[in-house]
């Protein structure tokens, strides 16, 4: 009984040590969760924590708009939101491994879908039309981005006046961002606060784009 209990807590500590070492190396190289790990994003506890619907229904999206699935994976959100702008409506499905946009055009065809865009891309930089989406989501995806400024400040310049900024983050992700995080990334790149849904553990935060990108080094006399 010693020996299992020893073998345990060495498995958690090592489990514990890797995650801290992956959160730490994300912010120096592109360390995103790999392809053979998706099913932990689709399974019963998401699905009961922060499932599609659940994240889709705080937007409150309609048909005609235009919607940035930033770190999409293998289109967990994408495709419901597909489906719920349609028939004027579109999305663009963003990330940074071709393996995982493999996956979503899979989808995309099994549903024979034709407003949605595959996008091969980091977001860190500056390749996205600027004042076209009207919603933005970032699924458990920020912690993974290894410039979260220059991705908030692309993505702030991607939406409309108005438009919204989505993100969720759950535990156990190994990049897990907790409020005080999140909150202060997107206030700095000049997004307003909108709403807050679910508890610490599992939570979506909605900000919305203001005016003008609150960049304070932008704001100092010349």
């Amino acid at each position: 009984m010693k020996t299992i209990f020893l073998d345990t807590a060495v498995l958690l500590l090592l489990l514990v040590g890797v995650g801290l070492w992956w959160r730490g190396a994300v912010r120096v190289r592109f360390l995103p969760c790999p392809v053979w790990l998706a099913w932990l994003l689709e399974n019963p506890y998401m699905n009961a924590v922060a499932s599609s619907s659940t994240i889709l229904d705080r937007l409150n999206l309609a048909p005609g708009m235009q919607i940035l699935d930033v770190g999409c994976g293998s289109g967990r959100l994408t495709i419901p939101a597909a489906e719920r702008v349609t028939p004027n409506g579109a999305v663009v499905a963003l990330d940074g491994q071709p393996a995982m946009l493999e996956e979503v055009k899979k989808r995309v065809a099994a549903k024979h879908l034709t407003n949605v865009q595959i996008l091969l891309s980091r977001i860190d930089q500056d390749e996205l039309e600027k004042n076209v989406f009207d919603r933005a989501l970032l699924v458990t995806v920020l912690g993974e981005i290894s410039d979260r400024e220059a991705a908030l400040h692309q993505i702030f310049a991607a939406l409309k006046p108005g438009g919204l900024l989505s993100i969720t983050e759950v535990i156990p992700d190994p990049h897990y961002q907790p409020y005080s995080v999140v909150r202060r990334l997107t206030e700095a790149a000049g997004f307003q606060f909108d709403s807050q849904y679910g508890s610490w553990f599992a939570f979506t935060l909605n900000f919305k784009k203001t005016d003008e990108p609150h960049d304070k080094t932008l704001q100092q006399p010349v």
